[in-house]
């Protein structure tokens, strides 16, 4: 499939802004994110995959295997 942004860098920069904020309004991370600030500020470090990065913001925010929640609702 075509990509329909292809040829419109500001639209696609303000489409890809839109879609992250989005995402963290709804409790998703974003996993680009996250490997760019490591890779940029801790290159030392290992990189977590996207399947232990989501447990993990899943734990944290839900308060995963500590018998408690911790949200608003």
């Amino acid at each position: 499939m075509p990509d329909p942004m292809r040829g419109f860098p500001p639209l696609r920069h303000f489409w890809a802004r839109l879609r992250q904020t989005g995402r963290l309004m709804c409790g998703i991370p974003d996993y680009d994110t996250y490997v760019e600030h490591c890779r940029t500020h801790h290159p030392d470090r290992p990189v977590m995959s996207y399947e232990e990065f989501f447990r993990e913001r899943q734990d944290s925010r839900y308060g995963g295997g500590k018998g408690r929640i911790s949200r608003c609702c």
